[in-house]
């Protein structure tokens, strides 16, 4: 299952997080964000033993969002060590977004 991330957590649950760490950006009211959230789910069971994975409200949680630029959702971020490692933006269907990921975390 997804984490969810906030402005709280986002330090020690991302930033200070041992693996690899997808961000989902997202809102409730977003059609693509809705239609990427189980791919998320997906993903996050699949790939849970080399990368966390997890979903940050912007709405609810707007300082993360602004300080990395998210200005349309939905958007991946893929942090590694504390630091952007890849950004994605849109709907991915599972066999792009699993790549995206793979590809950016090793």
């Amino acid at each position: 299952m997804a984490k969810e991330f906030t402005d709280a957590n986002f330090k020690t649950e991302v930033l200070s997080s041992d693996k690899p760490v997808l961000v989902d950006f997202w809102a409730p009211w977003c059609g693509p964000c809705k239609m990427v959230g189980p791919v998320i789910e997906k993903l996050a069971a699949d790939l849970a033993s080399t990368v966390k994975i997890g979903k940050l409200n912007v709405d609810d949680n707007p300082a993360v969002a602004q300080e990395y630029g998210v200005m349309s959702i939905p958007t991946m971020i893929l942090f590694k060590g504390g630091r952007v490692a890849a950004k994605t933006m849109g709907f991915q269907p599972e066999p792009k977004l699993r790549e995206f990921i793979t590809s950016n975390s090793k």
